[in-house]
């Protein structure tokens, strides 16, 4: 991601890691304070509700459920998969949240890979691929906001996968139905015959409400559909 004329910040508490863009230092420490406290809040309903830890299918909440649970209960109902698919991607949605409550123009959180932005600058992004040729290569220019942006792989980083996908990236309105959708997309992705793999990896993509575009990488095949952000070479710039 883009810094110039810009504050950055990293973090990290327990599994919980990444970046913090914003025009605002008042900004980015709601932002942490927020990620630090809806992270509290979900550890302790998972403790009374384990099954919200481990399921891979949706789990019904309570009304009196977490807001952090609640959002990635729904966005996982949307695509079949288990809450805690949506999980970086649901800290990163609250902490921007915060940071606009506190009147950031610029607010952008990374979190374990997935990104939720709004901002009135282009921020650039970095794809993540694992050792796939395109990985830290290439990026995104992000110029329309809201949007959250995350990647799911079954062949690198820690993220349980059904599929066989080097990575699928989705970009949505927010970062916690993206990171479902992408765990749903990359479960999708998998056989012998790659082209039918990745067209049925699209179709699964483009049939989720919300999602405005995927790219796809399998077996050394690149597929993109829908509305993705201009791609753009990073070598050599500063990004995340």
């Amino acid at each position: 991601m883009q810094a110039k004329s810009l504050f950055k910040e990293t973090f990290e508490f327990k599994e919980t890691r990444g970046l913090i863009l914003s025009d605002s230092r008042q900004a980015i420490a709601k932002a942490i304070s927020s990620l630090r406290e809806n992270r509290e809040k979900l550890e302790r309903y998972a403790r009374k509700n384990p099954k919200f830890l481990y399921s891979l299918t949706p789990i019904k909440v309570d009304d009196d459920t977490p807001l952090v649970a609640k959002i990635m209960a729904e966005a996982a109902a949307k695509v079949e998969v288990g809450p805690m698919a949506a999980v970086a991607g649901a800290l990163a949605d609250l902490a921007v949240k915060e940071m606009v409550s506190a009147g950031a123009k610029v607010a952008v959180v990374e979190n374990g890979g997935e990104i939720s932005a709004v901002s009135e600058l282009p921020i650039d992004v970095a794809l993540l691929a694992g050792d796939t040729p395109l990985s830290r290569k290439v990026g995104f220019r992000l110029e329309k906001f809201p949007v959250g942006v995350a990647t799911s792989s079954a062949t690198f980083g820690y993220a349980f996968s059904l599929g066989e996908a080097d990575s699928v990236t989705i970009f949505s309105k927010d970062a916690c139905l993206a990171d479902a959708a992408a765990t749903a997309v990359c479960n999708a992705v998998k056989g012998e015959d790659c082209d039918s793999a990745v067209k049925h990896g699209i179709e699964v993509a483009m049939s989720i409400g919300d999602v405005k575009g995927v790219l796809i990488i399998f077996r050394g095949k690149v597929a993109v559909a829908g509305e993705i952000p201009k791609l753009i070479n990073i070598t050599g710039e500063e990004r995340v």
